[in-house]
C-alpha cells in the first residue's frame, strides 16, 4: 500500500451482514475503535454514543468494531454483540462484524493504520480509537485509557467539522 491510500478505500461488513464501505462516509470525520463487551473499558460505549448523538447531525460517523483479540473479552456471536449493545448502552452508531484488528489477519484498515503510522499504532487493547480526517487520512489515534469524551479529543472533532 502506498502514502496514496487512505481509509476511504476500505471496507467493513455491518453486525447485520451488510457492506460498510468506509467511502460512504467521504468528506467526513470519521472516529473507528476496536471495542469489546466484556472489558474494563466496556463503559466507553455510553460515551461513544454521546458523541455520535451529540456530532452525527454535523457529519461524524462514530464505528465500532467488535474484536476478540485482547484477553477473549467479545467472544459472543454478532447478534449477542448486537443486543449487549442495544440493551446495556443504547448503541445506534454502525457495529461491523466482528473482526480480527492484530496480527497478519487483522482486517486490511487495521494493517493500513499499521503501515502509515507503525507499529506503535496497532490497537494494545480494546477500544483503541482512530480519528480518521474528511480527505481518509489518519488525524490521530487515542489508545484505550482516552476517554470518547477527552477534552483533546472533542476539541480535534470539533476542529474537523469546521
Amino acid at each position: 500500500m502506498t502514502s496514496d491510500v487512505t481509509a476511504f478505500e476500505f471496507e467493513f461488513r455491518t453486525i447485520q451482514g451488510e457492506a460498510l464501505p468506509l467511502s460512504r462516509f467521504e468528506g467526513k470525520p470519521v472516529l473507528i475503535v476496536n471495542t469489546a463487551s466484556q472489558c474494563g473499558f466496556t463503559p466507553q460505549y455510553r460515551e461513544l454514543q454521546g458523541l455520535w448523538e451529540q456530532y452525527r447531525q454535523r457529519g461524524l460517523t462514530v464505528i465500532g468494531v467488535p474484536s476478540n483479540d485482547f484477553g477473549a473479552q467479545e467472544p459472543g456471536t454478532e447478534q449477542e454483540i448486537a443486543t449487549f449493545c442495544e440493551v446495556n448502552y443504547s448503541v445506534t452508531f454502525p457495529l461491523t462484524a466482528k473482526q480480527q484488528v492484530v496480527g497478519a489477519e487483522a482486517h486490511p484498515f487495521y494493517l493500513w493504520v499499521s503501515e502509515v503510522a507503525g507499529e506503535d499504532a496497532r490497537p494494545r487493547w480494546n477500544f483503541h480509537k482512530y480519528l480518521i480526517g474528511p480527505d481518509g487520512r489518519l488525524v490521530n489515534i487515542y489508545p484505550s485509557k482516552v476517554s470518547p469524551l477527552d477534552k483533546a479529543l472533542v476539541d480535534e472533532i470539533e476542529r474537523l467539522l469546521g
